[in-house]
């Protein structure tokens, strides 16, 4: 019997936590789902994940939290991923870095293998190994205790995205695309059993640019003059694939998901929530939690 993944897309503020916290339950449930992945690149502040953040959203069910660029902007996580099982930065970043860049996870009686990798294109603040020439050695270990694989492709650019999936078709079970914050509708299975979709979009504000507010950035683009990003709650959607993996690893069948998110905030249910949620993720506030 294989297994049924859940990949959610970048979350982005506090709105993409609360889209976790209400729709996850609901999704694991109806859709059966066996193994939760999340990108956490955006999680506190739109900018890299706290620890606090990391904590919650594992308590909200995710089983994975992977990276991308941004993985050590919070000065607390720095520490904190070196003994954390749960997160994953890239992969090819420098021998020695705290973390881990990929892991395999008991499901049941099977193991899954995730891999978080960062492009090439597009960050050349970042010093990375070829993710081309690196992932092949990286596979092989990995096989050596499961045949099921999911890569996190952290990468800038359509182009590298679409030479990777060709790349690794027949060596994981799937290649999933992040970075764009843009749900995209490729997704497919390639000849060898590799499932594929360049970008699995973002979980928060989908009224937005990448789940921040539009008048800001229309600002920063028209006068050219760096501001302070600010994150909307404006449609509020759970975004993201589910794939189902068969036994020997290869991919059955790969679907984009966009689940619909109520904003309670403001109502007065959601003000008690708030409190309630004050009380169970323990002051993990942007301000707190930004390093």
């Amino acid at each position: 019997m294989g297994i049924r993944v859940l990949y959610i897309g970048e979350i982005v503020g506090k709105a993409g936590v609360y889209c976790v916290k209400n729709a996850l339950p609901r999704i694991k449930e109806s859709r059966e789902i066996d193994f939760v992945i999340a990108n956490g690149e955006g999680a506190t502040g739109g900018f890299g994940l706290g620890k606090n953040h990391s904590i919650y959203l594992r308590k909200l069910g995710i089983d994975v939290i992977t990276g991308g660029e941004k993985i050590y902007y919070k000065k607390d996580m720095v520490p904190h991923i070196a003994k954390s099982s749960y997160i994953l930065r890239p992969a090819n970043y420098p021998p020695g870095n705290p973390g881990r860049g990929w892991r395999t996870y008991p499901v049941g009686e099977r193991k899954v293998g995730v891999i978080s990798m960062l492009g090439q294109s597009g960050f050349s603040r970042v010093h990375l190994s070829n993710p081309f020439t690196f992932l092949p050695e990286l596979v092989s270990r990995i096989k050596e205790e499961t045949g099921i694989i999911i890569l996190d492709f952290h990468a800038a650019t359509t182009a590298e995205k679409y030479s990777m999936f060709h790349h690794a078709d027949g060596m994981v079970s799937a290649v999933i695309g992040s970075h764009g914050k843009v749900l995209t509708a490729d997704e497919h299975i390639k000849a060898k059993g590799t499932a594929v979709i360049c970008d699995t979009g973002r979980t928060g504000s989908f009224m937005s640019v990448g789940g921040l507010d539009p008048k800001v950035e229309i600002e920063k683009f028209t006068t050219q003059i760096p501001e302070r990003s600010n994150e909307t709650w404006d449609t509020l959607e759970l975004q993201g694939v589910i794939i189902d993996i068969n036994t020997d690893g290869t991919a059955k069948s790969i679907e984009r998901l966009r689940w619909p998110v109520e904003n309670m905030q403001d109502s007065p249910e959601g003000e008690k929530q708030n409190k309630r949620n004050k009380n169970d993720e323990r002051g993990w506030s942007y301000t707190k939690d930004r390093g």
